[in-house]
């Protein structure tokens, strides 16, 4: 199903997934655009919480995808639904520096028409 809605070039497919051993975050992020695997995204850091290791992983994903030109629809597979939903909840919270900076990114994305789109779609981890 993946690779059939990714095969648009207009469509950019974020896959996020951020693990923390040993008080250390891995945060992976894939760009997929037209079935093409563009970009490739690790980064690691110490002593953050799991949803802020993963709102960083969707933050940097979803602003791979809006700098890519004639991108309308973005869709972000993350194993962590409740991460995402905190980038649209307005009540103060400590990760409001990154739910601001992709609020800002996905501003940008949808004044360049109003017809863009974003979808969240949630992959538990197990299914790997």
């Amino acid at each position: 199903m993946v690779l059939g809605l990714s095969s648009s070039p207009s469509m950019a497919l974020v896959v996020t997934d951020a693990s923390i051993k040993n008080d250390i975050a891995t945060s992976i992020s894939h760009i997929h655009i037209a079935n093409l695997s563009l970009t490739k995204m690790v980064h690691h850091a110490a002593f953050v919480s799991s949803t802020e290791a993963e709102l960083f992983t969707i933050r940097c994903g979803i602003n791979q995808a809006c700098i890519k030109e004639n991108i309308s629809k973005i869709i972000v597979i993350t194993d962590s639904i409740h991460a995402a939903k905190k980038i649209f909840d307005s009540k103060l919270h400590p990760l409001q520096t990154h739910t601001s900076a992709i609020l800002s990114e996905l501003c940008c994305f949808f004044n360049v028409n109003q017809e863009n789109s974003i979808e969240f779609w949630k992959c538990p981890s197990c299914l790997k």
